[in-house]
Protein backbone atom coordinates (compact mmCIF):
# COMPACT_ATOMS: atom_id res chain seq x y z
CA UNK A 1 0.00 0.00 0.00
CA UNK A 2 1.20 3.06 -1.27
CA UNK A 3 1.37 6.40 1.55
CA UNK A 4 0.88 9.86 0.47
CA UNK A 5 3.50 12.73 1.75
CA UNK A 6 2.19 15.04 3.73
CA UNK A 7 5.20 17.49 4.12
CA UNK A 8 8.71 16.97 3.91
CA UNK A 9 10.87 18.81 7.01
CA UNK A 10 13.33 21.71 5.97
CA UNK A 11 17.02 20.99 5.90
CA UNK A 12 16.50 16.99 5.75
CA UNK A 13 17.73 14.42 3.10
CA UNK A 14 14.36 14.14 1.47
CA UNK A 15 13.87 18.19 0.87
CA UNK A 16 18.12 17.97 -0.42
CA UNK A 17 16.67 15.18 -2.82
CA UNK A 18 14.20 17.21 -4.63
CA UNK A 19 11.33 14.99 -3.00
CA UNK A 20 7.98 17.39 -2.39
CA UNK A 21 4.81 17.15 -0.65
CA UNK A 22 1.66 15.21 -2.31
CA UNK A 23 3.97 12.80 -3.61
CA UNK A 24 3.70 9.02 -2.79
CA UNK A 25 6.09 7.00 -1.74
CA UNK A 26 5.69 2.94 -3.15
CA UNK A 27 8.96 1.91 -2.15
CA UNK A 28 12.74 2.37 -0.47
CA UNK A 29 15.26 0.39 -2.11
CA UNK A 30 12.46 -2.27 -4.49
CA UNK A 31 10.35 -2.54 -0.95
CA UNK A 32 7.22 -1.51 -0.86
CA UNK A 33 6.01 0.97 2.04
CA UNK A 34 3.00 0.66 3.59
CA UNK A 35 2.85 1.84 7.03
CA UNK A 36 5.89 3.11 9.34
CA UNK A 37 7.49 -0.28 10.37
CA UNK A 38 8.61 -0.52 6.89
CA UNK A 39 9.11 3.02 6.33
CA UNK A 40 11.60 2.87 9.41
CA UNK A 41 13.01 -0.32 8.77
CA UNK A 42 14.18 0.05 5.41
CA UNK A 43 15.27 3.76 5.90
CA UNK A 44 17.88 3.53 7.93
CA UNK A 45 20.76 2.17 5.43
CA UNK A 46 23.28 5.16 4.27
CA UNK A 47 22.37 5.11 0.09
CA UNK A 48 18.39 4.82 -0.54
CA UNK A 49 16.41 4.94 -3.92
CA UNK A 50 12.86 6.23 -2.97
CA UNK A 51 10.22 5.26 -6.06
CA UNK A 52 7.63 7.89 -6.04
CA UNK A 53 4.57 8.79 -7.69
CA UNK A 54 3.97 12.47 -8.42
CA UNK A 55 0.31 13.99 -7.93
CA UNK A 56 -0.04 14.63 -11.94
CA UNK A 57 1.10 11.48 -12.25
CA UNK A 58 4.63 10.05 -13.83
CA UNK A 59 6.67 7.38 -12.02
CA UNK A 60 10.18 8.67 -10.60
CA UNK A 61 12.88 7.70 -8.94
CA UNK A 62 14.96 9.42 -5.96
CA UNK A 63 18.62 8.63 -4.97
CA UNK A 64 19.44 9.92 -1.53
CA UNK A 65 22.79 9.76 0.83
CA UNK A 66 22.63 9.72 4.10
CA UNK A 67 23.70 9.21 7.73
CA UNK A 68 22.93 6.05 9.14
CA UNK A 69 19.36 6.21 10.87
CA UNK A 70 18.95 9.97 9.80
CA UNK A 71 15.82 10.26 9.45
CA UNK A 72 14.73 11.40 6.04
CA UNK A 73 12.36 13.70 6.78
CA UNK A 74 9.00 12.73 5.12
CA UNK A 75 5.78 13.57 7.24
CA UNK A 76 2.68 11.89 7.16
CA UNK A 77 -0.94 12.16 7.26
CA UNK A 78 -1.05 9.59 10.48
CA UNK A 79 1.59 8.47 12.67
CA UNK A 80 1.43 4.90 11.62
CA UNK A 81 0.78 6.23 7.72
CA UNK A 82 -2.46 3.71 8.19
CA UNK A 83 -5.16 3.54 10.34
CA UNK A 84 -5.00 1.83 13.64
CA UNK A 85 -6.66 -1.56 13.94
CA UNK A 86 -8.88 -2.66 16.53
CA UNK A 87 -9.95 -5.88 18.39
CA UNK A 88 -12.08 -8.20 16.80
CA UNK A 89 -12.21 -10.65 20.12
CA UNK A 90 -15.27 -10.21 22.46
CA UNK A 91 -13.52 -10.54 25.91
CA UNK A 92 -15.57 -11.72 29.06
CA UNK A 93 -13.25 -9.65 31.18
CA UNK A 94 -12.74 -6.34 28.78
CA UNK A 95 -12.97 -3.11 30.34
CA UNK A 96 -14.09 -1.38 27.47
CA UNK A 97 -17.36 -3.17 27.08
CA UNK A 98 -17.69 -1.92 30.99
CA UNK A 99 -17.26 1.63 30.22
CA UNK A 100 -20.74 3.76 30.58
CA UNK A 101 -21.84 5.68 27.86
CA UNK A 102 -21.03 9.36 26.87
CA UNK A 103 -17.40 9.48 27.41
CA UNK A 104 -15.25 10.79 24.69
CA UNK A 105 -14.87 8.57 22.01
CA UNK A 106 -11.36 7.63 22.18
CA UNK A 107 -11.64 5.65 25.33
CA UNK A 108 -14.21 3.18 23.57
CA UNK A 109 -11.57 1.84 20.85
CA UNK A 110 -9.89 -1.19 21.18
CA UNK A 111 -6.56 -1.14 20.21
CA UNK A 112 -5.03 -4.88 18.85
CA UNK A 113 -2.53 -3.47 16.67
CA UNK A 114 1.06 -5.24 16.31
CA UNK A 115 2.83 -1.86 15.42
CA UNK A 116 1.57 -0.31 18.51
CA UNK A 117 2.81 -2.69 20.37
CA UNK A 118 6.08 -2.57 18.98
CA UNK A 119 6.64 0.95 19.10
CA UNK A 120 4.56 1.84 22.75
CA UNK A 121 4.24 -1.13 24.18
CA UNK A 122 0.78 -1.69 24.07
CA UNK A 123 -0.16 -5.56 24.01
CA UNK A 124 -1.87 -7.38 21.65
CA UNK A 125 -4.07 -10.86 21.56
CA UNK A 126 -2.47 -12.31 18.00
CA UNK A 127 -6.06 -12.74 16.39
CA UNK A 128 -6.50 -10.58 13.53
CA UNK A 129 -2.31 -10.56 12.78
CA UNK A 130 -2.04 -11.74 9.44
CA UNK A 131 0.52 -14.39 7.72
CA UNK A 132 2.37 -10.94 6.20
CA UNK A 133 2.13 -9.57 9.79
CA UNK A 134 3.67 -12.57 11.46
CA UNK A 135 6.38 -12.95 8.48
CA UNK A 136 7.41 -9.01 8.85
CA UNK A 137 8.01 -9.37 12.61
CA UNK A 138 10.16 -12.91 11.90
CA UNK A 139 11.64 -10.48 8.53
CA UNK A 140 12.37 -7.55 11.00
CA UNK A 141 13.09 -9.62 13.76
CA UNK A 142 10.82 -6.90 16.05
CA UNK A 143 10.88 -7.42 19.29
CA UNK A 144 9.72 -7.36 21.93
CA UNK A 145 5.95 -8.20 21.31
CA UNK A 146 3.31 -8.07 24.03
CA UNK A 147 1.07 -10.34 23.88
CA UNK A 148 -2.11 -10.97 26.29
CA UNK A 149 -2.29 -14.82 26.48
CA UNK A 150 -4.86 -15.21 29.32
CA UNK A 151 -4.48 -18.79 28.93
CA UNK A 152 -2.27 -21.53 26.78
CA UNK A 153 -5.86 -23.52 26.37
CA UNK A 154 -7.03 -22.93 23.47
CA UNK A 155 -10.39 -24.04 23.94
CA UNK A 156 -10.46 -21.78 26.73
CA UNK A 157 -9.31 -18.74 25.06
CA UNK A 158 -11.76 -19.00 22.27
CA UNK A 159 -14.49 -19.13 25.20
CA UNK A 160 -12.64 -16.48 27.02
CA UNK A 161 -11.91 -14.39 24.04
CA UNK A 162 -15.35 -14.96 21.66
CA UNK A 163 -13.10 -15.42 18.81
CA UNK A 164 -12.60 -18.62 17.04
CA UNK A 165 -9.25 -17.87 15.84
CA UNK A 166 -8.16 -17.19 19.64
CA UNK A 167 -6.77 -20.77 20.26
CA UNK A 168 -5.03 -21.46 17.24
CA UNK A 169 -2.99 -17.98 17.28
CA UNK A 170 -1.92 -19.75 20.17
CA UNK A 171 0.94 -21.66 18.24
CA UNK A 172 2.72 -18.27 17.17
CA UNK A 173 3.94 -17.54 20.41
CA UNK A 174 6.62 -20.36 19.98
CA UNK A 175 6.91 -19.76 16.96
CA UNK A 176 8.50 -15.96 17.57
CA UNK A 177 10.33 -17.06 20.28
CA UNK A 178 11.84 -19.73 18.63
CA UNK A 179 13.03 -17.29 16.29
CA UNK A 180 14.74 -14.98 18.91
CA UNK A 181 11.83 -12.32 19.04
CA UNK A 182 11.44 -11.70 22.58
CA UNK A 183 7.58 -11.58 24.39
CA UNK A 184 6.19 -10.13 27.51
CA UNK A 185 2.98 -11.69 28.32
CA UNK A 186 -0.20 -10.88 30.30
CA UNK A 187 -2.94 -13.46 31.81
CA UNK A 188 -5.50 -11.45 32.99
CA UNK A 189 -7.21 -13.98 35.55
CA UNK A 190 -10.61 -14.62 36.22
CA UNK A 191 -11.71 -16.63 39.16
CA UNK A 192 -12.93 -20.16 38.21
CA UNK A 193 -12.16 -19.46 34.54
CA UNK A 194 -8.46 -19.62 34.03
CA UNK A 195 -7.65 -19.73 37.69
CA UNK A 196 -6.24 -22.81 39.41
CA UNK A 197 -5.39 -25.26 37.06
CA UNK A 198 -5.69 -23.55 34.17
CA UNK A 199 -3.37 -20.95 35.90
CA UNK A 200 -0.76 -23.78 36.09
CA UNK A 201 -1.02 -25.05 32.70
CA UNK A 202 -0.68 -21.10 31.31
CA UNK A 203 2.50 -20.60 33.58
CA UNK A 204 4.59 -24.13 32.77
CA UNK A 205 3.60 -23.46 28.96
CA UNK A 206 4.81 -19.92 28.85
CA UNK A 207 7.55 -20.67 31.46
CA UNK A 208 8.92 -23.03 29.20
CA UNK A 209 9.95 -20.53 26.28
CA UNK A 210 12.12 -18.64 28.71
CA UNK A 211 14.63 -16.98 28.43
CA UNK A 212 12.68 -15.36 25.12
CA UNK A 213 9.85 -15.01 27.09
CA UNK A 214 11.17 -12.38 29.36
CA UNK A 215 8.25 -11.39 32.04
CA UNK A 216 5.00 -12.38 32.49
CA UNK A 217 2.31 -10.81 34.55
CA UNK A 218 -0.44 -12.38 36.30
CA UNK A 219 -3.32 -9.41 36.80
CA UNK A 220 -6.60 -9.62 38.24
CA UNK A 221 -10.23 -9.08 36.57
CA UNK A 222 -11.46 -5.74 36.86
CA UNK A 223 -15.22 -5.25 37.28
CA UNK A 224 -17.25 -2.17 37.43
CA UNK A 225 -21.21 -1.46 38.18
CA UNK A 226 -21.39 -1.03 34.55
CA UNK A 227 -21.57 -4.66 33.01
CA UNK A 228 -25.30 -5.26 31.88
CA UNK A 229 -25.41 -7.87 29.36
CA UNK A 230 -22.21 -8.93 30.36
CA UNK A 231 -21.05 -12.42 31.41
CA UNK A 232 -21.06 -12.76 34.74
CA UNK A 233 -18.00 -12.31 36.60
CA UNK A 234 -16.39 -12.71 39.97
CA UNK A 235 -13.71 -10.66 41.95
CA UNK A 236 -10.73 -12.45 43.66
CA UNK A 237 -11.46 -13.22 47.85
CA UNK A 238 -8.22 -12.68 49.79
CA UNK A 239 -7.92 -16.31 50.25
CA UNK A 240 -8.35 -16.60 46.09
CA UNK A 241 -5.90 -14.06 45.83
CA UNK A 242 -3.36 -15.43 47.75
CA UNK A 243 -3.72 -18.89 46.49
CA UNK A 244 -2.86 -17.10 43.10
CA UNK A 245 0.25 -15.26 44.51
CA UNK A 246 1.28 -18.95 45.93
CA UNK A 247 1.10 -20.56 42.32
CA UNK A 248 2.94 -17.67 40.62
CA UNK A 249 5.55 -17.27 43.36
CA UNK A 250 6.45 -21.01 42.93
CA UNK A 251 6.87 -20.92 39.43
CA UNK A 252 9.22 -17.34 39.41
CA UNK A 253 11.35 -19.81 41.72
CA UNK A 254 11.87 -22.02 39.09
CA UNK A 255 12.46 -19.90 36.95
CA UNK A 256 15.11 -18.13 39.44
CA UNK A 257 16.56 -20.97 39.54
CA UNK A 258 16.86 -22.18 35.62
CA UNK A 259 17.53 -18.60 34.20
CA UNK A 260 18.63 -16.57 36.55
CA UNK A 261 15.41 -14.57 36.43
CA UNK A 262 11.96 -14.88 38.14
CA UNK A 263 9.91 -14.22 34.78
CA UNK A 264 6.67 -13.88 36.19
CA UNK A 265 4.83 -11.95 38.80
CA UNK A 266 1.96 -11.19 40.31
CA UNK A 267 0.26 -7.60 40.26
CA UNK A 268 0.31 -5.50 43.57
CA UNK A 269 -3.59 -5.51 42.96
CA UNK A 270 -3.01 -9.31 43.88
CA UNK A 271 -0.80 -8.66 47.07
CA UNK A 272 -3.65 -5.96 48.23
CA UNK A 273 -6.35 -8.09 48.11
CA UNK A 274 -4.94 -10.92 49.77
CA UNK A 275 -4.01 -8.66 52.48
CA UNK A 276 -0.15 -9.87 52.09
CA UNK A 277 2.88 -6.98 52.49
CA UNK A 278 4.19 -6.32 49.09
CA UNK A 279 7.88 -8.08 48.19
CA UNK A 280 10.50 -5.78 48.10
CA UNK A 281 11.93 -3.78 44.74
CA UNK A 282 14.66 -6.06 44.08
CA UNK A 283 12.16 -9.22 43.62
CA UNK A 284 11.15 -7.23 40.73
CA UNK A 285 14.50 -7.17 39.14
CA UNK A 286 14.57 -5.23 35.58
CA UNK A 287 10.09 -3.96 36.68
CA UNK A 288 9.54 -5.21 33.35
CA UNK A 289 5.60 -5.08 33.87
CA UNK A 290 5.11 -1.96 35.58
CA UNK A 291 2.42 -1.06 32.97
CA UNK A 292 0.70 -4.00 34.43
CA UNK A 293 0.74 -2.54 38.09
CA UNK A 294 3.42 -5.50 39.02
CA UNK A 295 5.61 -3.79 41.15
CA UNK A 296 4.58 0.15 40.98
CA UNK A 297 4.18 0.56 44.89
CA UNK A 298 7.32 -1.47 45.80
CA UNK A 299 9.43 0.96 43.33
CA UNK A 300 7.87 4.25 44.30
CA UNK A 301 8.45 2.92 48.10
CA UNK A 302 12.13 1.98 47.23
CA UNK A 303 12.61 5.42 45.67
CA UNK A 304 10.80 7.53 48.35
CA UNK A 305 13.35 6.11 51.02
CA UNK A 306 16.05 7.19 48.59
CA UNK A 307 15.05 10.39 48.48
CA UNK A 308 14.21 10.58 52.63
CA UNK A 309 18.02 10.04 52.86
CA UNK A 310 19.32 12.30 49.71
CA UNK A 311 17.39 15.09 51.46
CA UNK A 312 19.18 16.54 54.90
CA UNK A 313 15.76 17.30 57.67
CA UNK A 314 14.70 20.93 58.01
CA UNK A 315 11.78 22.37 59.18
CA UNK A 316 9.05 22.58 56.68
CA UNK A 317 5.51 25.07 57.02
CA UNK A 318 3.84 23.15 54.39
CA UNK A 319 -0.02 21.12 54.56
CA UNK A 320 -0.58 18.85 51.48
CA UNK A 321 -3.42 16.49 50.41
CA UNK A 322 -2.84 13.15 48.49
CA UNK A 323 -5.65 11.93 46.84
CA UNK A 324 -5.77 8.15 45.49
CA UNK A 325 -7.58 4.84 45.62
CA UNK A 326 -8.71 3.28 48.01
CA UNK A 327 -6.35 0.11 47.65
CA UNK A 328 -3.05 2.05 47.50
CA UNK A 329 -4.13 4.09 50.52
CA UNK A 330 -2.14 2.23 53.75
CA UNK A 331 0.99 2.26 51.55
CA UNK A 332 1.17 6.09 50.62
CA UNK A 333 -0.08 7.08 54.67
CA UNK A 334 3.13 4.96 55.32
CA UNK A 335 5.75 7.10 53.24
CA UNK A 336 3.63 10.06 54.51
CA UNK A 337 4.52 9.34 57.80
CA UNK A 338 7.88 8.75 56.96
CA UNK A 339 8.42 11.96 55.10
CA UNK A 340 6.22 14.03 58.30
CA UNK A 341 8.81 12.41 60.88
CA UNK A 342 11.76 13.60 58.74
CA UNK A 343 10.84 17.10 58.30
CA UNK A 344 9.18 19.01 61.36
CA UNK A 345 6.12 20.79 60.33
CA UNK A 346 5.01 18.89 56.86
CA UNK A 347 1.75 17.78 57.34
CA UNK A 348 0.23 15.22 54.47
CA UNK A 349 -3.16 14.32 54.91
CA UNK A 350 -3.86 11.00 52.07
CA UNK A 351 -7.81 10.82 51.63
CA UNK A 352 -8.63 7.59 49.79
CA UNK A 353 -11.14 7.90 47.35
CA UNK A 354 -14.25 5.69 46.64
CA UNK A 355 -14.92 5.23 42.73
CA UNK A 356 -18.58 6.24 42.27
CA UNK A 357 -18.19 6.70 38.70
CA UNK A 358 -16.93 2.79 38.25
CA UNK A 359 -18.15 1.32 41.46
CA UNK A 360 -16.73 0.62 44.67
CA UNK A 361 -15.08 -2.52 43.57
CA UNK A 362 -12.65 -0.67 41.23
CA UNK A 363 -9.70 0.30 44.13
CA UNK A 364 -7.02 1.52 41.76
CA UNK A 365 -5.46 5.15 41.44
CA UNK A 366 -5.89 5.21 38.16
CA UNK A 367 -9.25 4.81 37.39
CA UNK A 368 -10.33 7.61 40.29
CA UNK A 369 -12.54 10.19 38.08
CA UNK A 370 -12.46 14.33 38.48
CA UNK A 371 -16.05 14.22 39.80
CA UNK A 372 -15.10 12.04 42.59
CA UNK A 373 -12.59 13.89 43.01
CA UNK A 374 -14.90 17.12 43.47
CA UNK A 375 -17.65 15.78 45.28
CA UNK A 376 -15.88 14.01 47.76
CA UNK A 377 -13.00 16.82 48.84
CA UNK A 378 -15.20 19.75 48.30
CA UNK A 379 -15.39 21.24 51.50
CA UNK A 380 -12.71 19.84 53.30
CA UNK A 381 -9.15 21.49 54.08
CA UNK A 382 -6.74 20.16 51.63
CA UNK A 383 -3.73 22.85 52.73
CA UNK A 384 -1.46 24.19 50.15
CA UNK A 385 -1.65 21.59 47.35
CA UNK A 386 -3.42 18.85 46.12
CA UNK A 387 -1.31 15.44 45.25
CA UNK A 388 -2.57 13.36 42.70
CA UNK A 389 -1.15 10.38 40.61
CA UNK A 390 -0.96 11.31 36.74
CA UNK A 391 -2.09 7.82 36.16
CA UNK A 392 -5.81 9.43 36.71
CA UNK A 393 -5.03 11.48 33.78
CA UNK A 394 -4.59 11.04 29.96
CA UNK A 395 -1.38 11.10 28.21
CA UNK A 396 -1.70 14.89 27.78
CA UNK A 397 -1.96 15.54 31.41
CA UNK A 398 -5.12 17.52 31.15
CA UNK A 399 -8.03 15.48 31.53
CA UNK A 400 -9.58 12.41 33.57
CA UNK A 401 -11.54 9.71 32.07
CA UNK A 402 -14.62 11.56 33.09
CA UNK A 403 -13.58 14.32 31.13
CA UNK A 404 -13.63 16.67 33.94
CA UNK A 405 -10.52 18.96 32.81
CA UNK A 406 -8.01 19.30 35.75
CA UNK A 407 -8.73 23.34 35.74
CA UNK A 408 -12.34 22.36 36.81
CA UNK A 409 -10.71 19.76 39.81
CA UNK A 410 -8.76 23.38 40.66
CA UNK A 411 -11.84 26.02 40.20
CA UNK A 412 -14.19 24.17 42.29
CA UNK A 413 -11.83 22.33 45.34
CA UNK A 414 -9.88 25.86 44.76
CA UNK A 415 -6.31 24.11 45.50
CA UNK A 416 -3.29 24.33 43.57
CA UNK A 417 -3.32 20.64 41.96
CA UNK A 418 -0.08 18.74 41.19
CA UNK A 419 -0.47 15.41 39.19
CA UNK A 420 2.84 13.17 40.35
CA UNK A 421 4.31 10.52 38.36
CA UNK A 422 5.42 6.96 39.96
CA UNK A 423 8.21 8.27 41.19
CA UNK A 424 9.26 9.09 44.94
CA UNK A 425 12.17 11.76 44.79
CA UNK A 426 9.00 13.70 42.54
CA UNK A 427 6.27 12.75 45.20
CA UNK A 428 8.71 13.83 47.90
CA UNK A 429 9.64 17.29 46.24
CA UNK A 430 5.80 18.24 45.91
CA UNK A 431 5.06 16.92 49.84
CA UNK A 432 7.86 19.66 50.83
CA UNK A 433 7.10 21.86 47.85
CA UNK A 434 10.19 22.26 46.09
Amino acid sequence: MAVIIDSVERGSAAERAGVKAGETLLQINAHPIRDVLDYRFYMTVRRLELSLDSPGGGRRLVRIRKGEYEDLGLVFGTYLMDKQRFCKNKCVFCFIDQLPGGLRESLYFKDDDSRMSFLFGNYITLTNLEQRDVDRILEMHISPVNISVHTTNPDLRVRMMANPRAGQVLSLIPRLTGAGIRVNAQLVLCPGLNDGAELERSLGDLCALAPALQSLAVVPVGLTKHREGLPTLQLFTAREAARVIDTVDRFGDQALARHGQRICHAADELYLAAGRELPPASFYEDFAQLENGVGLLALLADEFRQALEDTPPHTVDRSVTIATGRAPCTHIRALSEAAMSRFPGLSVQVTPIDNDFFGHTITVAGLVTGGDLIAQLRGKTLGDALLLPAAMLRHEGDLFLDDVPVWKVERELRISTHPIENDGYILLKNMLGE
